[in-house]
Parts: C-alpha cells; sequence; structure tokens
C-alpha cells in the first residue's frame, strides 16, 4: 500500500514564536509519500476552532525524494491508501481478520490513543473482504477516526489503477496483514497546543497468508497530527504522512 501524496502534513501551529519554528522544523522532516486523509467524521468534535482549522489547511514544505516504504514490492500496496487508488466496495463487506480498533474502544481524549488505532485500522487490510488497500483507509474514515476534512479526503478517490502486483500476490495467499506500532517521537516535534498534536510511530506490517505463507514484513515510519476543537474534547487524526 503507498501513498501518492495527497494530504500533505501541517508544519505550522496556531502560535508564532519558539513553537511554530518547531513545528515548522518538524514538518521538515516529513516524507510527503503519503497522505492518508486518515479516517473518520469527526462529528461536533471535528467543527475545530479557528487555530485548528488553519493549522490542518497549512502545507508543509516536502523533501525532494520520496521514498517507497517497501523495497521491491509494487508501491500501490506499500501504505494504507494511495494517491492512484480509490475506494472500492468490499468483498463480502466484512471485518479483517483479527479485528481491527473502533474509536469507542480508546480515550479519545488520549491523543496517543486516538493516533495508534486510527493508523493500526489503517494498514489493517485483508484480501478476503478487501478489492485494494484503499478499502482500508475508507473503512477507518467511515469509523470516526479522523477530522471530516481528512476523512472525505481519503474516500474521494477514484480508481485509475488496479490496486498492484503486491497486492495480487497476497489475494493469491488470501493474507490479511498484522500490525505492530512503536513510538519514536521526533526530537524537533512540536509541544502539543489546547487543539493540535503531533504524534510519529513506526509502523510494521506483515502479511500472513491463510495457507502459511509469510513474507517479510514492511516498515516505515508515519507522523500523524491529530486536531480538536476544545481542550475537553476528543481528538481527530487531520493527517498522516509516511517515510
Amino acid at each position: 500500500m503507498t501513498g501518492h501524496n495527497h494530504n500533505r502534513g501541517h508544519g505550522h501551529g496556531p502560535g508564532p514564536g519558539s513553537r511554530g519554528k518547531a513545528a515548522k522544523t518538524f514538518a521538515l522532516a516529513l516524507t510527503l509519500g503519503l497522505s492518508l486523509a486518515l479516517a473518520g467524521c469527526g462529528g461536533s468534535d471535528d467543527g475545530g476552532s479557528d487555530d485548528a482549522k488553519k493549522s490542518a489547511d497549512t502545507p508543509a514544505p516536502s523533501r525532494t525524494s520520496t521514498p517507497s516504504p517497501t523495497t521491491g514490492a509494487d508501491k500501490s500496496t506499500a501504505s494504507p491508501s494511495t494517491g492512484t487508488g480509490a475506494p472500492s466496495p468490499s468483498k463480502t463487506g466484512g471485518t479483517p481478520k483479527g479485528g481491527i480498533p473502533k474509536p469507542e474502544d480508546v480515550d479519545q481524549k488520549d491523543a496517543d490513543a486516538v493516533g495508534e488505532g486510527a493508523l493500526t485500522a489503517m494498514y489493517t487490510s485483508d484480501t478476503a473482504v478487501d478489492n485494494g488497500p484503499q478499502d482500508a483507509a475508507v473503512r477507518t474514515a467511515k469509523a470516526g477516526w479522523l477530522s471530516e476534512k481528512y476523512a472525505k479526503q481519503l474516500s474521494g478517490h477514484r480508481a485509475q489503477a488496479a490496486p498492484g502486483a503486491q497486492w495480487t500476490e497476497w489475494t493469491d495467499h488470501r493474507a490479511y496483514t498484522k500490525v505492530e506500532l512503536t513510538k519514536t517521537e521526533d526530537a524537533a516535534k512540536p509541544d502539543d497546543t489546547g487543539n493540535e498534536a503531533w504524534r510519529q510511530w513506526t509502523v510494521t506490517t506483515a502479511p500472513h497468508g491463510r495457507d502459511g505463507w509469510k513474507p517479510k514484513p514492511t516498515t516505515v515510519a508515519a507522523y500523524v497530527q491529530l486536531v480538536r476543537s476544545a481542550p475537553d474534547a476528543g481528538w481527530r487524526v487531520a493527517g498522516v504522512t509516511v517515510q
């Protein structure tokens, strides 16, 4: 599963001064290879303050290179959603093997918990129920993990290509993915504010064939921006960038 950039990482926080510089520095560390406008409708939490909306709409500079999260694999399946992929109907409408977290399963006022849950859902695919990696992104968007804008962005792409050779190989083995996250914070990460937080995880995705097939897992660094409308509101993912 991969990503062609649709939702750029956002580097500027709502406040001026040193925090703005820190946010810019952190944004420069992002490789805009994926734009998951990650999951879910934000509901009442998504109204957002003017500062939160401004932050979520501010594009960040990108590096000159966009490395693929996998080596020797088809890029269209290296990450949870793709720029050329599109929401496709699930084969069965079922849940991926092993299940996926739901927003109501976590403390939505905990940015770590919301970011981790959203990433897990986005990277969890199952060829028995999905037509391609984009289905996981759409499923995450519908679940309620994401800001309204990001959810619409993820769900709004139209198919321009087939899922790719890697997905075809996974399908041959009726594979599903298992996802492991390791917290890996960047020293340049801006401090949290009342309506914005940044988090970083190393995401390891391991395909498992129902026939016993287990290829080498893939690993990416995922940078997550979270926003909320007020200090007592729930967090929503407003952007994800992978390197």
